[in-house]
């Protein structure tokens, strides 16, 4: 790898996350951190608009050369790939989002009633389960690719 390959992506990332380091150490006033970020919306979508510019331009800063010899793999390969990342990342999702909703409730019944503890543990790692299995979905897809 290049140089300009390493820090050209880094220069970028340090761009965009720039603007919000003083908003998420709180040192921001309210207006400080609105235009910061408006500052941090802008700059991703410049970066953005000049990445599809230049793919457009044919400005070609990481080409690589594939020879087609060399691939190998069908468009079932790619799709079986692309349903395991799917069932991983919903799943993970709706995981996130039932433990979300379980865990308040049963901070606050565990609260009120110290017998209500193995109950509403179970509702917490019902929520968990479901990124458990997704993530068994995928291992299943993978292993029949």
């Amino acid at each position: 790898m290049s140089l300009l390959e390493i820090l050209l992506p880094l220069a970028l990332v340090a761009l965009i996350i720039l603007p919000l380091v003083k908003v998420f150490k709180g040192h921001a006033t309210k207006k400080q951190a609105k235009t910061r970020l408006y500052t941090h919306i802008s700059l991703f979508f410049t970066l953005v608009g000049l990445t599809f510019a230049w793919q457009f331009l044919g400005v070609q800063v990481f080409a690589v050369t594939l020879d087609s010899s060399t691939f190998t793999g069908s468009i079932a390969q790619g799709l079986g790939f692309l349903g395991a990342a799917l069932a991983t990342g919903l799943s993970s999702l709706g995981a996130g989002i039932a433990v979300a909703a379980a865990a308040p409730a049963a901070i606050g019944a565990f609260s009120e009633d110290e017998k209500n503890f193995g109950k509403s543990l179970i509702f917490v790692a019902l929520g968990e389960g479901v990124a458990i299995y997704g993530l068994l979905i995928s291992i299943l897809i993978i292993n029949s690719l």
